[in-house]
């Protein structure tokens, strides 16, 4: 990102805490749509465990995570939980309910403190007929959360097994290294029972396939740190 988009972000955001970490979404805008942009915000904050909105309720606008971490679930007729995404600082939520008028499609939880900015689903809708470039990023951006909802669902799908989807999850956290074949380590934000919702199985089974991993030296955990021993074994089992 450079100096100017920088500039620009920054200004619309006015939250230092967001310069470096945001994607591009708002960046090399026009001058007038970052000051339309600017005009219309405004800055949130949600405690931990806050629901920003939740699955079936009208959509009210657009989020962007400027802090934080916001779980992204929805939920079954028994009960059940699935956990879709956790959004990280730089990513918009609730855009395609705005653009689209339908009630939100997933519920939307802080899972720690957060600070957002929100635009109204009238202020973007006027936006986006007003500058060509917001619209176009909003495509974008859409276009974007599409191909990547295809790829979870790809994935799953080729995952018949528990341990399949539990050892992707897994590998999708380990950091990216040039030698695959040294050990990884990643700190585990969420428990068992998240892991467990997001792969859609117990935790139980979750408690169980670690057991596993670490008996074939697939993983060795310490508490919240978990080091991958074996990459080659884990993406073995994401096609079982």
């Amino acid at each position: 990102m450079g100096a100017t988009a920088r500039n620009s972000l920054s200004a619309l955001m006015k939250c230092t805490v967001c310069n470096d970490r945001l994607p591009t979404f708002f960046c090399n805008l026009s001058p007038q749509a970052i000051s339309e942009l600017q005009r219309v915000r405004h800055t949130v904050n949600y405690a931990a465990g806050s629901v920003v909105f939740s699955e079936g309720e009208p959509p009210r606008g657009v989020y962007l995570l400027c802090k934080g971490k916001i779980k992204l679930s929805i939920g079954a007729s028994d009960g059940k939980t699935l956990i879709l995404h956790i959004a990280e600082p730089g990513e918009l939520l609730g855009l395609s309910s705005a653009i689209s008028r339908r009630p939100y499609q997933t519920t939307a939880e802080a899972r720690e403190d957060c600070r957002m900015v929100f635009i109204s689903q009238e202020d973007l809708t006027r936006l986006m007929r007003e500058h060509n470039d917001i619209c176009l990023r909003v495509a974008e951006h859409l276009s974007q959360r599409y191909s990547g909802a295809c790829q979870e669902i790809r994935s799953l799908a080729l995952s018949h097994s528990a341990a399949g989807k539990l050892a992707k999850l897994l590998l999708e956290w380990t950091p990216d290294t040039h030698d695959a074949s040294r050990p990884a380590q990643l700190k585990l934000a969420m428990t068992h029972e998240e892991m467990a919702e997001m792969i859609g199985t117990s935790r139980e089974t979750v408690t169980r396939l670690f057991a596993e991993f670490k008996k074939k030296q697939l993983i060795q955990a310490n508490g919240s740190s978990l080091l991958v021993r074996n990459r080659t074994g884990l993406q073995n089992l994401v096609g079982s």
